[in-house]
């Protein structure tokens, strides 16, 4: 009797191993602290937003990040593919698994506003790479009455929803005060802020400046202008899930990229250049 208890405690604990290894696989990538040199291909989060990441005539994806992700994964020795996520989701969608990296211009020393807390807090980042601003849009029409931050508070104010720029807009609007006033809009992508600034839904909109400059004074936005507000500089970093091997790699190749020219390369296409920055002490909180 003893013997055969022995051998269903066994069989059991085996059993218990094998639903644990099972419970920690699936998705579209490793789970956190797993190995990730098994991984084929990684996926990396993105959005429309010129002229990071963006669709071309072709419908391919292309763009400063698109080339610079590819660039990384050659150098893993992986395929990299992008994938469209609502921007508010983006946490969610590395949690999951459902993507491997984030990478979309997005703003490391940000505060997610939804939660509240710094985006480090949420991922893991890599070295930053690129210096940005958020910058405040609105219509050339209207342009003098937006000379200082204080001429936004109590007017409605649109961003990206999730973005870097979301509790900056908020704060401009004076909803974070102790006698909130102002309104907020949040929209799905940063490309549909200008179309609320140009219809006249809202009063301005805060908006990457790498974004901001690509598209404000062109085609259908000719009517609009970036005013001279200064909401200070931010820095771009790509996100991993907390524990994921991944990071130490990819800023590896960062490294790599950069020191051999070929970043500088890929900036300089896009009219970056001036804006690529390498930070080393990004990442390490």
């Amino acid at each position: 009797m003893r013997n055969n208890i022995s051998k269903l405690l066994v069989v059991a604990l085996l059993l218990s191993v094998a639903f644990s290894f099972a419970a920690c696989g699936g998705g579209g990538g490793a789970p956190a602290g797993d190995d990730d040199s098994g991984r084929e291909t990684l996926i990396a989060g993105v959005t429309l937003f010129e002229p990071m990441n963006f669709l071309d005539d072709d419908d391919e994806w292309t763009g400063f990040e698109t080339e610079f992700a590819l660039a990384v994964g050659e150098i893993l020795d992986v395929n990299v593919e992008f994938q469209m996520i609502e921007w508010a989701n983006k946490f969610i969608e590395l949690d999951s698994g459902a993507i491997d990296m984030i990478w979309n211009g997005m703003t490391a020393t940000a505060i997610e506003a939804s939660v509240g807390v710094p985006r480090a807090q949420l991922c893991d980042m890599s070295y930053s790479y690129m210096l940005n601003t958020q910058s405040v849009v609105v219509r050339a029409d209207r342009a003098d009455e937006f000379a200082e931050a204080e001429d936004l508070k109590g007017l409605t104010i649109a961003a990206e929803a999730g973005s870097a720029g979301e509790s900056k807009a908020q704060a401009l609007a004076g909803m974070r005060d102790d006698d909130p006033v102002g309104n907020f809009i949040g929209v799905p992508k940063q490309i549909n802020t200008f179309i609320e600034v140009k219809t006249g839904a809202v009063d301005a909109a805060v908006i990457d400046i790498i974004l901001a400059e690509e598209m404000v004074g062109k085609g259908d936005f000719t009517d609009l202008v970036i005013s001279d507000i200064d909401l200070g500089d931010e820095w771009y970093a790509i996100g991993f899930r907390s524990g994921d091997p991944l990071k130490d790699r990819v800023n590896e190749a960062i490294l790599q990229l950069y020191e051999d020219g070929t970043l500088m390369a890929i900036a300089t296409k896009w009219g970056l250049e001036d804006r690529l920055v390498i930070d080393t002490s990004w990442g390490q909180w």
